[in-house]
């Protein structure tokens, strides 16, 4: 056993190192960067390194991403030479079908078998909430079982119990986000009546981390929920509030089963039935927490469930993160069904041009150049967005060839453009849901002379069932309009390309 280091050191004097697994998951995804800007060295252990190639954090110079299994010992032991501590965050009911206690029991024995032989100062283990009674749901039972298997050495574990974890991306908050919003009235299982206490997820991770510089924690389980307990039924009228949506209509029925359940949310939500069942089966236990020691060890003010819903829409609103949306998830490492069904019209078109060419006749589009096709129909989508109270076509452009971040276009905003690559906008028509249209350029190897591909890519979240309805009946016109405008763009950047002087410049 090496020493509890009561600070952030590790033995050899430099920052405390800490094993994480789980960090493509939504709980480790998150938690992986808190613990860096907390100065900790963070080992991530994924089977798939690439997953995480993507984050701005895999690249800190305190970040190290290996590949490895938990199923795995000898290999773990060896990746966790040196770890101070070690979260456990591997949890396999969406991977395995059947019997995931049984693989979940192995996995754990697996990880408190490592630890002991590497010589890990302690094990931070995130589980579930709720009572431990007759009809205590398979997916909570099994939570409870691994908590005993990585007790059973003698690496001292933290337990943390946490009920609904609410944030943009987790399964039940995306899961009553959904439900939410598609249904206007809902007949649903009598469990919306439990109670339940949910928990931020930005105070989760506070936890999380903060356990590692309180030794007192070491060896204890600490149960931690929100500011208040409620019923899901009020989770459902908050979520329907803060969407801006009328109130819902929820009648509870008795006879719908776990099974029936789950099925029924892979119908309405993008989360598989497969996912949903456990969830659904944990609906039926009361999850509030009976003990809080955790705030006499580590004080925190929680955030109550209203601000948590509210935190976690403000994430997804497309505003605050560009990347968030184009990458169709809202923090790169999301599930995908966060933050909502994003559909796609990609097209793409090969031109007989330089890039810089090319962009300069996307850029022309809106104001006075008009949309290079189908204009009558862009002129009378204006018309409507005026009548309905939207900027309409009236707003035109600053500069009839010239985009820089943050203009309008017409109806449209940029929010992003890079020279010669990308130009990316927003619609801020009114419609339901949220559009945006995004041109990207690349050059392509010729032997004649410059060849460039521009694809342009709408993509389009819809807001409701009149969302969807909307999408639908626009469908047909992309036809016209969207491969119209390619040619436009072609036959402009063609034209300029040929007027221009035979030497290249450049």
């Amino acid at each position: 056993m090496s020493e509890h280091h009561h600070h952030n050191a590790s033995a050899d004097g430099g920052p405390m190192r800490v094993l994480l697994t789980g960090a493509t998951g939504y709980v480790g995804g998150r938690l992986a960067p808190r613990l860096l800007d907390a100065g900790y060295r963070v080992r991530c252990v994924v089977r798939d390194p690439g997953k995480l190639a993507n984050r701005d954090w895999a690249r800190h110079p305190n970040a190290e991403i290996l590949p490895g299994d938990v199923a795995d010992t000898e290999g773990l032991i060896d990746r966790m030479h040196e770890c101070d501590a070690a979260f456990y965050l591997v949890h396999s009911m969406i991977s395995a079908g059947g019997d995931y206690a049984q693989r979940d029991r192995t996995l754990a024995e697996s990880f408190r078998k490592a630890s002991e032989q590497a010589g890990v100062g302690r094990i931070i283990y995130l589980g579930g909430l709720g009572e431990m009674g007759e009809n205590l749901s398979d997916h909570l039972r099994s939570r409870r079982e691994v908590e005993r298997v990585l007790a059973d050495g003698p690496v001292p574990v933290t337990v943390f119990r946490a009920a609904m974890i609410i944030g943009s991306g987790s399964a039940s908050y995306e899961i009553l986000r959904y439900l939410v919003e598609r249904l206007p009235a809902m007949i649903t299982p009598r469990w919306v009546k439990t109670e339940c206490q949910p928990v931020a997820i930005a105070d989760m991770l506070y936890w999380l981390v903060r356990c590692l510089k309180t030794p007192e924690t070491i060896g204890r389980t600490f149960e931690v929920g929100g500011d208040g307990v409620r019923t899901y039924t009020s989770l459902m009228h908050t979520m329907a509030a803060k969407l801006g949506l009328p109130k819902r209509v929820i009648v509870p029925v008795p006879v719908l089963t776990p099974e029936l359940s789950s099925r029924w949310i892979g119908l309405v939500t993008p989360v598989t039935a497969r996912i949903a069942r456990p969830l659904a089966e944990g609906l039926r236990n009361p999850v509030v927490v009976r003990e809080n020691s955790v705030q006499d060890v580590m004080p925190h003010t929680a955030k109550t469930p209203e601000e948590a819903i509210e935190l976690a829409l403000e994430r997804t609103s497309l505003a605050e993160v560009e990347t968030s949306w184009s990458s169709a998830g809202v923090v790169p490492g999301d599930p995908d069904w966060a933050g909502g069904r994003v559909f796609t019209d990609a097209r793409q078109t090969t031109i007989e041009a330089a890039p810089d060419t090319v962009f300069n006749a996307v850029c022309r589009i809106g104001g006075g150049n008009g949309w290079y096709a189908a204009d009558v129909l862009w002129r009378i989508r204006g018309f409507m967005d005026t009548i309905v109270g939207g900027p309409g076509l009236r707003r035109g452009r600053r500069h009839p060839e010239e985009v820089a971040y943050g203009e309008a276009l017409d109806f449209w905003r940029v929010i992003a453009v890079e020279r010669p690559s990308r130009l990316h906008l927003l619609a801020e028509m009114k419609l339901p849901g949220e559009a945006a249209l995004e041109f990207s350029i690349e050059p392509e190897a010729s032997e004649e002379g410059p060849v460039t591909t521009l694809h342009m890519t709408a993509r389009y979240k819809p807001r409701g069932l009149l969302g969807l309805a909307y999408w639908y009946s626009v469908l047909p016109l992309h036809h016209f309009v969207f491969n119209g405008m390619l040619r436009g763009m072609k036959r402009a950047a063609e034209d300029i390309a040929s007027q221009a002087p035979l030497a290249d410049p450049r």
